[in-house]
């Protein structure tokens, strides 16, 4: 990674705002076009797909483009920097999401601010989030042990399009998208009655990943300074 905290963290909120405007876009996009839900998600999944691996791409080499506090969470334990980096890091993710998904609302005449009514509490809904973070973090903490980290746009956002499509919560994965789709009450909503449930499923999912990376790596899992995650 390269650049002050300052560079880095405006990294990570542009990175995370265009992630959600990509995710909330789309999938208004999608139900416009179509009125086949099947469709809609396919379309919303592409789009997430291709945006994720070119935004890791463009903002890697400059923050690691975590765009997800659940994964500067995971760096944190696993490497320790500054809380102070930490700290940055999570609230620029946040509200890059909210204003990502603002400026998505804006693109499509939607209200900037309409609180989703998309309810989305149910257990099986909670497991799909344990499920796909912790697979998220072990893949983008088992591929920097094994010296693979140059994978990492392409493995990762092939790993949220295909749990898209394995999860029963279409997998979010990641609390500071789940508190900007709270702001949208379109096709990728999430009410937010829903979204402090979806946050514990995703740190307990984030604490999963590690201790998977843990068993399947024999050694400690090192961070390192040019990671590439979402």
């Amino acid at each position: 990674m390269t650049g002050s905290l300052q560079r880095r963290a405006a990294a990570e909120a542009l990175g995370t705002a265009a992630l959600v405007a990509v995710v909330v876009g789309s999938g208004i996009q999608a139900a416009e076009l179509s009125q086949d839900v099947g469709v809609q998600l396919l379309a919303n999944s592409l789009a997430t797909v291709l945006g994720l691996g070119v935004l890791i791409v463009l903002f890697g080499p400059v923050s690691g483009a975590h765009f997800n506090p659940v994964v500067t969470l995971a760096a944190w334990f696993v490497n320790r920097p500054p809380l102070a980096e930490v700290g940055a890091y999570v609230a620029a993710q946040t509200a890059g999401a909210i204003g990502g998904a603002v400026v998505a609302n804006a693109m499509f005449a939607e209200p900037l601010v309409a609180w989703s009514t998309h309810h989305r509490d149910a257990g099986n809904l909670l497991l799909g989030e344990v499920v796909a973070t912790a697979g998220l973090v072990a893949l983008i903490f088992g591929l920097l042990r094994s010296g693979k980290d140059h994978l990492a746009p392409m493995a990762v956002a092939a790993f949220i399009g295909s749990a898209y499509w394995f999860t029963s919560s279409t997998s979010f994965a990641n609390p500071a998208v789940t508190i900007g789709r709270a702001f949208t009450d379109t096709f990728a909503g999430i009410a937010p009655s829903s979204v402090a449930p979806f946050i514990a499923a995703q740190v307990l999912g984030g604490v999963v990943g590690l201790v998977l990376v843990a068993v399947v790596f024999s050694s400690p899992v090192p961070l390192r300074s040019k990671e590439k995650t979402p």
